[in-house]
């Protein structure tokens, strides 16, 4: 995605940035707020991250941080929103901040938003690389199921639906068939998609669970430890003493798109298969195939082999489907979440 421009603005407005004292500042519950001025919140409760939005802008804050994010690309020290009883409040200046910056700001033009241009569906394993192996006996007769095959019939299923929905947008899979990939070439065709002007590109890997307790079942969908350093601009894409600050803000805002679609696409499957398979929840992880792409990734579990029960319903080309269907929901919830709330390009 192609920030770099709206993250310069942050210097130009930071030069004249004032902290504000918030301990002695009035807190009032956030969605109440945001519900009287018909502003949407987005909240991560694991991540502490929020976003409000509304005709195409956006804010994006972090609880216990007195940094915001207005419509990713201009920063603003704020009164740090806080948790109480799980509930996030804030301060009537934050208040009046949210209400001023969305009652002066016009919708936003469609073809000034940032858009999906790509997705890259990763199916794991394949190959020599089998991936988990499920070996169960059920009425006498000995079975194998092989996460390999698996992921490779609901990544299929999954590029199917997309294509369908969305004929504008590039998608594509690592591998179609029995095909071994290393995790370095699987990352690399995602960092050298081609994108449009104002295009952004997904990158969702799709694998099955193992464990030692038979008992062990269910799904979940990890994405990237916010703790994670990594490197998304290359040294020439700005002066080196900001480099390190545009970098890490990048960072930030990958991070922040990985935890909503991990969070879409976690509830989709929940309602699709949440009755027959366990929702295990949002996880986070340093897996090198999300901490290697540099784009919004998750990886997604759906479910465990080494489970007789479950590995018998990931044998069922039916059920398959109805886990590709869970994760495909989920993409089409934040494809319309991100198309639609992107604010302004760098053209603005």
């Amino acid at each position: 995605m192609k920030h770099l421009n709206r993250l310069l603005g942050f210097f130009i407005f930071c030069s004249v940035c004032f902290f504000v004292n918030a301990q002695s500042a009035s807190f009032v519950p956030l969605i109440e707020g945001a519900n009287q001025i018909g502003v949407k919140l987005y909240w991560d409760s694991l991540a502490g991250i929020g976003v409000l939005e509304k005709d195409g802008h956006s804010i994006q804050f972090k609880t216990e941080d007195q940094i915001a994010l207005f419509d990713y690309r201009t920063f603003e020290i704020v009164d740090a929103p806080k948790i109480v009883n799980g509930s996030v409040f804030v301060s009537n200046s934050f208040m009046t901040r949210v209400e001023n910056f969305f009652g002066n700001s016009k919708p936003v033009a469609p073809d000034s938003l940032f858009k999906i241009g790509a997705i890259l569906i990763d199916p794991g394993h394949g190959g020599k690389d089998t991936g988990a192996i499920g070996k169960h006996t059920v009425n006498g007769k000995s079975t194998q199921i092989y996460e390999k095959d698996v992921v490779l019939k609901v990544a299929e299923d999954l590029y199917k639906q997309l294509k369908t929905a969305y004929s504008d947008k590039k998608i594509y899979m690592t591998r179609n068939d029995d095909t071994f990939l290393s995790l370095e070439e699987r990352v690399e065709i995602a960092n050298k998609t081609q994108l449009g002007e104002h295009e952004a590109i997904l990158y969702i890997s799709i694998h099955a669970n193992s464990a030692f307790d038979k008992k062990a079942s269910g799904f979940e969908v990890w994405y990237l430890s916010p703790g994670y350093r990594r490197t998304i601009l290359s040294e020439d894409a700005a002066d080196k003493e900001i480099l390190p600050i545009l970098n890490s803000m990048l960072e930030e805002e990958f991070t922040t798109e990985s935890i909503l679609i991990a969070k879409f696409i976690l509830d989709s499957l929940n309602t699709e298969i949440g009755k027959e398979s366990p929702n295990r929840g949002l996880k986070e992880e340093e897996w090198f195939v999300v901490r290697n792409a540099n784009m919004p990734s998750v990886l997604i579990e759906i479910g465990f082999v080494s489970n007789q029960k479950e590995a018998l319903l990931l044998a069922d080309d039916k059920y398959l489907h109805k886990v590709a269907s869970g994760i495909y929901n989920g993409l089409a919830s934040f494809i319309t979440h991100f198309e639609q709330s992107r604010g302004f390009t760098s053209g603005q």
